[in-house]
Order: structure tokens, then sequence, then C-alpha cells
């Protein structure tokens, strides 16, 4: 099947208006945009202001900001290997940079209270060798905000995560990234410098149809906030591995660590949250991942969300103009609304373990009462069956407990308490005490059971 008969042509036709109307109401040169469904290319699609020069998949355009979503992965990647703790404080691993204090987890959340940018000049438009040292990228006053108390975005932050990379690698960020990315992703039209086919980047005048050729510079030490050069094709193939991992790269579970929120959002932007190294916006009941870039003379979003295994890619070589976020989205949710997920088909566990099949069911936390449920891999879910509860998933330990995995019970533990007699007296959360009946007086309830037992009114 071939990406053109994935969608039906409905769909198609939906998708091609977003891009021509975005291209055109956005007055940019060129925009080329994909979506991926199922982890195949669904849909391409681009328009240029020159007739027959459309961009194609296989064309680089500068994605900017969307290249700390690498250098992020390549942090994970040390931490999973025990090289670093995301706890640690910077100073214990690169010294001597004004900002030692800050942990690597809040420079990858954007909570390490760096400033925004660099001291003047404008980094984006200036080559690399005018900041040759990270002094020169913070400045005499690194720090702007407390580390650590709310998301302030950072390019500077992620310039010290590239150094750090560099530090505990003994490489050039941009071979650690081809070694350990590019190349296992198959990622071969992403590169630090533009190598061709790739797009002119361009400034459109405000109030005339007339343009500017934007300066394409080397961003030297900043060249983990914001270098790369890549492809639709390039991005997708990274959304893939984004929605689901990969060994190769970085675990399922690395990942989805990547995907949750690290700091708290500004007050009334409820919206949209930040994770390590990717964006979060909420679209309706969705939540859509990525990240967006800029630099001048280019534009570039790339969304995906996890349960419908939907993405979708939009570059633009313009300054502004065309809202790439926006698009992207609409590209999704098209996709998304229109064609829905179809559901695998409903298939019992491979085996059973008797006693943790005994577990199941209705359980009493006081009055209030939930469901315990058994999942695959020994794993449980507690859902309360009687208006809003905490609910939660757990997985399971070794040792016979459970770890909480969301909602208030993350982290928390679940065991199971027996009696004398080896049965089960009660299941302890975090210490609160679940049993088969509301209040069971056979079972050890903290502060006991009344002894008259429950009653009626008296009359």
């Amino acid at each position: 099947m071939t990406s053109s008969e994935i969608l039906l042509p409905s769909t198609r036709r939906a998708l091609l208006h977003r891009v021509a109307t975005a291209q055109s109401e956005g007055r940019a040169p060129s925009l080329v945009a994909a979506v991926q469904r199922d982890g195949q290319v669904a849909w391409t699609g681009a328009r240029s202001c020159v007739d027959g020069h459309e961009p194609d998949g296989d064309t680089q355009f500068r994605i900017g900001s969307l290249t700390k979503t690498f250098t992020a992965v390549l942090v994970m990647r040390l931490r999973d290997e025990g090289l670093l703790d995301l706890g640690d404080p910077l100073e214990k691993h690169l010294q001597d940079t004004g900002a030692g204090q800050v942990t690597v987890y809040q420079l990858l959340g954007h909570s390490a209270g760096l400033g925004a940018e660099t001291p003047a000049p404008w980094w984006e438009r200036t080559p690399g060798t005018t900041r040759p040292e990270l002094a020169d990228v913070l400045g005499d006053r690194p720090l702007i905000t407390p580390s650590g108390h709310r998301h302030h975005y950072s390019n500077p932050g992620y310039t010290l995560l590239g150094s750090l990379i560099e530090r505990l690698r003994g490489d050039s960020w941009a071979e650690v990234l081809r070694r350990e990315i590019l190349e296992p992703l198959g990622m071969d039209r992403t590169s630090p410098q533009a190598t061709a086919p790739h797009a002119g980047g361009w400034a459109v005048h405000p109030w005339a149809d007339v343009m500017l050729p934007e300066p394409a510079e080397d961003l030297g030490l900043m060249a983990s906030a914001g270098q790369l050069w890549s492809t639709t094709t390039d991005l997708l193939r990274f959304a893939a591995f984004l929605g689901q991992g990969d060994d190769r790269v970085l675990c399922a579970s690395s990942v989805a660590e990547m995907r949750a929120p690290a700091a708290p959002p500004e007050a009334g932007d409820w919206a949209g949250t930040y994770g390590l190294g990717l964006q979060a916006v909420r679209c309706g009941e969705r939540t859509l991942l990525g990240h967006g870039g800029s630099l001048p003379g280019f534009l570039a979003t790339l969304w995906f969300s996890v349960e419908d295994d939907v993405a979708a890619v939009v570059l633009s070589n313009a300054t502004s103009g065309p809202l790439t976020g926006t698009v992207a989205a609409e590209l999704l949710l098209i996709v998304a609304d229109a064609e829905p997920r179809i559901p695998e088909p409903w298939r019992p566990l491979p085996e059973v373990d008797e006693e943790l099949l005994a577990l199941t069911g209705p359980w009493y936390w006081g009055t209030q009462v939930h469901a315990l449920k058994l999942l695959a891999d020994r794993g449980l879910e507690l859902q309360p069956l009687r208006g809003a509860g905490r609910a939660a998933r757990f997985r399971a330990r070794p040792d016979g407990t459970w770890t909480g995995l969301n909602g208030y019970y993350a982290g928390e533990t679940l065991r199971v308490v027996r009696a004398e007699d080896g049965t089960v007296d009660h299941l302890d959360l975090g210490s609160f005490v679940f049993t088969r009946q509301p209040y069971d007086r056979s079972a050890a309830i903290p502060g006991g059971v009344d002894e008259g037992g429950w009653r009626g009114l008296a009359t």
C-alpha cells in the first residue's frame, strides 16, 4: 500500500487544503508537510511560490529548537548508562560555568532559572565564533530567576547540556548525535550543516510581497540548542521513536519519562507544559507532544499523539508568517478525527496467577469502593467505582509488592498484608488500608471498628 492509499480521498483533500492555505495566507516562499499514522508515512504535501519547485520529503530545512529534543535524548542516554543522575548539579560534571548549582533535570525542563537568550548580539544571526566560551553564552548574570521554581525557556541552558554531553563522551556534540541517534534511526538527511537539496532561508516583508535572504550561521557552542537541518521524512522517523522508544537509542520507559511534565506552567498557561526536551499541548481531549523551532529564515514544528499513533511535521523557509505549530496540530487532528485509530482485538492474558486473580474485584478504603483489576506482566489497576477518586496503575516488583505509576499514588507502594493463617487481611497502599468489606471487623483497620457495628437511626 502506497502512502496515497493509506488515507481516504476526503482526508487527503482536507490536508492539502490546510497546507495550501497556510502557505498562501502565511506568505511563505515554500512549505512542506507530512503525516504519519501507525508507523507509516500516510500523506505528504507541499506548496511553493515557484511553480514546479515544491520541496519534498528529502528537502532539508533548518529546524531550530527542535534540535533541543535530540540533545535531551543524548542526556537521557547518559543517565540510563549511569554516567549521571538527573538530580546531579551541573558542577559535578562540568565546572566553572557560573551556573553549577542548577541540576541536569532543571536544564532539561527549562526550570534552572537561566536567561532565555545569550548576551547581545543576537545569537541566531551572528557566527558562533562570537561566543567561543561558555562565559560568552551565559554572560555576567546567568541566573535571572530562582532555580526550580518556574518554567523559563532557556537557549543557553541547552548549550550547557551540549557541553555536558561533550565532556562525558569525550567527543563533539555533532559526532555523538550522529553515532547515537541519527545512524541507528536511519536519519541520514539530518545534519548540523545543510546538504543539498535544501531550502534557502527568507524574510518576507510584512507590508509588501518582497523577500530578503537570511544568513545561515554556524552557531558554534549554541549548536545543541538549534543548529540542525532535517527533512519531513527524517522527522517522522524521530516522531515514531519518541512515541514508542527504540532500544538502540532509548528505551520506551525513558522516552515516556521525557514526555511527563517537568515544571509547572506559567499562570494562565494551562493548555501547555514542558517535559524533558519535549513540549506538550492540549487540543480538546488530546495531548500533543513534540517541539517547535525557528531560526531566521525558517520555521518548523513536529507534533505527535501517542494515543492516536499519528504524527505531523510542517517545515517552512520563512522567518515569520505561517503558523507551523497550529498547522501541524491541525493536520494531525484532521487525520485522527476523520479516520480514528481502529483498536486492536481484545485478547486474554497469556497466563494467569491464581493468587493474583483472587485479589481482583471490589476493595473498600473506609466506605469508598474501588475495583482492582489484573493487567499484563502481573500489573494491577485500581479504579474508584463511584464518583471521583484516586485511580492508578501499578507495576509489579520482584519482592511481591507493586509501585504506583501515575496519579496520587505515583511511586507509592502497594502490598498485600496477610493474617497469621496466610489469608489476605488487607491491602496497604501508602498506609491506606483497603479491605473486602467497608470497615471489615476481621481486618487490621487503623483505629479499630466500633464494637456495636453498623446501625440504623435510633427511634
